[in-house]
């Protein structure tokens, strides 16, 4: 009886000390998953922001190619999101944690902005900003190195626009791991130095 008794012991740790080690295992792979999936999609914003701001151009309406240059909000106007020609409206902006995509495409006649509905996208919940701007605007001096343009910035000066994300690596409560991605682009119409 004892022997038995003492079995059930040491099979009852033994399944204990399993269970805990495949929870471990388990929760360990939930969290590098999440880290994946979280630089996999700063990598993707950054990558659709370059594509967008590089196809910058002048509004169906006449409007400048950017409307607004901010540390947290960007609107411009691009060719790149339908890749039909048509040309949105696009705002970049983030609210707590969060950055969204707004996408207004115009209608009516004459094409017009106005009384369209934006699409808004939630990009990512995972940002960690803090006082950090998501936005720098440039010059046509920059060349890769330099400071850039302050706030609040004359948009006619700007030809070269870089996104700073900022976001946590693991999506866990009181995390602060975090890690960049620094991505920009001249918009194509403005550039002064084609020559080059």
């Amino acid at each position: 009886m004892i022997e038995t008794l003492a079995t059930i012991f040491v099979f009852t740790l033994i399944m204990i000390g399993v269970t805990l080690l495949m929870k471990n295992i388990l929760t360990t792979s939930e969290q590098q998953y999440g880290v994946l999936n979280n630089v996999n999609q700063a990598e993707w914003i950054s990558k659709a922001f370059v594509e967008e701001i590089r196809n910058g151009t002048y509004g169906v309406d006449g409007s400048y190619p950017i409307n607004q240059a901010g540390t947290n909000q960007i609107i411009f106007f691009s060719t790149a999101p339908l890749k039909n020609g048509t040309i949105s409206k696009i705002r970049y902006y983030i609210s707590g944690n969060t950055l969204y995509r707004g996408i207004t495409n115009p209608g009516g006649s004459p094409l017009s902005y106005i009384g369209q509905t934006e699409t808004i996208t939630t990009l990512s919940t995972a940002m960690s900003m803090g006082s950090t701007p998501l936005f720098y605007y440039y010059d046509g001096n920059y060349n890769g190195s330099g400071n850039p343009l302050t706030q609040p910035v004359n948009i006619n000066t700007i030809r070269f626009v870089k996104i700073n994300l900022i976001v946590l690596k693991e999506l866990t409560q009181n995390s602060s791991n975090t890690f960049t991605v620094v991505a920009g682009a001249s918009m194509r119409n403005l550039k002064t130095n084609l020559g080059n």
